[in-house]
């Protein structure tokens, strides 16, 4: 199996809010050493 490296390199904010205390949250994030690219993901707000 494949390691899959990540780095977020700046945080935008919060999109939106879920229910069960999910956030929706805009990013840069750097996947494999490559060039970064924005990413709209989930997140735990933790």
């Amino acid at each position: 199996m494949a390691n899959i490296k990540f780095e977020i390199k700046e945080t935008f904010g919060v999109v939106s809010d879920g229910p069960k205390g999910w956030k929706k949250e805009l990013n840069l994030i750097s996947w494999n050493d490559c060039e970064p690219k924005y990413d709209k993901g989930l997140g735990s707000g933790a």
